[in-house]
């Protein structure tokens, strides 16, 4: 369904000394970058041409060129059994040199970089141009593969920076400009009106909250730029709808708040801490809820609990039905598992179950969420 734009193993449980670090070492962490905040957008009355928001954006949006080398053998012949017996293991190989395109977004005068982590992933070497010409390599931060984010540095000086929006006032049937490096043809403008808000349950990261636009996004736009009419930055281009590998008028972007969150966590940790209960829900469905003895669709379903998690810690039991967490009724899962990334490692949450057709109160202290793999991530 979703198509990137450019391009099971048991949960580890995490050391409970990590939280304590955490918190021993937060007076030492890096301090969050400096951003721009934009002013609330003014709907009063549409431009006439959008030369002014795409001036004011469009310097601080980069191309970015990733490149990583794998070997290969020196001639095709080389697997030919006839040839092998004479190389044997010690076959010629050659280096070849993978490139890839997508586009990037300074977010800060320090040099900081948004882009997706599907951009830069497993690159050996990543190069930024800016569109006033300067080129510069580039070194990660870090990354968030639940998210489908990554942060880079670039060295430069009297960078350009995008206004940050506030991703939370954004509405169905603002215009949307789109900016980034389609196909490697050069930085260019699509424009375009936001279809949707809060679209998740899309298979394409494990943290869904993505805005849609109709603004057309291709392979190389991916960790560009989608902006206001005013030229401040909605979101970071990540995804398409689409059935030709082009654009198709479903594209989704990554809103600027929860980007900024990421920027400042992996800045301040070198990677993003996100609350963990240590259990898989599944969604409840009608029969389900029959047989919990629920009148309504409420909760979720515990598939599993991971062992000496937080929720085995608290005895929760495969097939209990979660209803609230500190007093917050639970109705989607996917809602839920991001509503518990956000709280803090350590606190302790009142939860509500239902066992065996009674109604239970449980008290779990949050765990850090384990670091998932690539594939985890998905």
């Amino acid at each position: 369904m979703g198509e990137r734009s450019t391009d099971d193993a048991t949960t580890p449980v995490p050391d409970t000394s990590a939280v304590r670090a955490i918190a021993e070492r937060t007076d030492t962490a890096e301090r969050a970058p400096e951003v721009v905040e934009a002013a609330p957008l003014n709907r009063s009355q549409g431009p006439a041409s959008y030369a002014g928001a795409v001036n004011k954006a469009a310097p601080a949006v980069v191309n970015i060129y990733s490149s990583r080398m794998v070997e290969r053998s020196e001639h095709p012949l080389m697997s030919d059994p006839f040839f092998q017996q004479f190389f044997g293991k010690d076959m010629p190989q050659r280096q070849r040199m993978l490139s890839s395109l997508g586009s990037g977004v300074i977010v800060s005068a320090e040099g900081y970089v948004l882009t997706n982590n599907h951009v830069i992933r497993d690159a050996d070497e990543i190069q930024v141009a800016l569109r006033d010409g300067r080129e510069t390599l580039a070194k990660v931060v870090g990354t968030d593969p639940e998210s489908d984010l990554a942060v880079l540095k670039i060295p430069s000086e009297n960078l350009p920076v995008i206004q940050l929006s506030d991703s939370e006032q954004v509405a169905i049937g603002d215009v949307g400009l789109a900016i980034g490096n389609p196909f490697g043809v050069g930085q260019t403008v699509t424009m375009g009106i936001i279809s949707a808000t809060g679209r998740n349950h899309l298979g394409l990261n494990a943290y869904e909250d993505f805005i849609q636009t109709d603004a057309a996004i291709n392979p190389g736009n991916s960790g560009g730029a989608l902006v206001n009419a005013e030229g401040a930055l909605v979101g970071i281009n990540t995804a398409i709808f689409s059935r030709s590998g082009g654009s198709q008028g479903i594209g989704f972007a990554i809103p600027a708040n929860l980007a900024h969150q990421v920027l400042d966590q992996i800045v301040a940790h070198g990677r993003v801490i996100r609350g963990w209960l240590g259990i898989d829900v599944q969604a409840m469905t009608p029969d389900l809820a029959a047989s919990f003895g629920l009148k309504t669709l409420t909760g979720v379903v515990i598939a599993s609990v991971v062992p000496d998690g937080p929720g085995d810690k608290a005895d929760l039991q495969p097939g209990d039905v979660l209803l609230s967490i500190d007093g917050e009724p639970i109705i989607d899962a996917r809602e839920a598992m991001a509503d518990i990334a956000e709280i803090s490692p350590g606190t302790k949450l009142p939860i509500t179950i239902v066992r065996d057709g009674e109604k239970r109160e449980i008290t779990l202290t949050a765990g850090e969420r384990p670091v998932a793999s690539e594939s985890e991530a998905q």
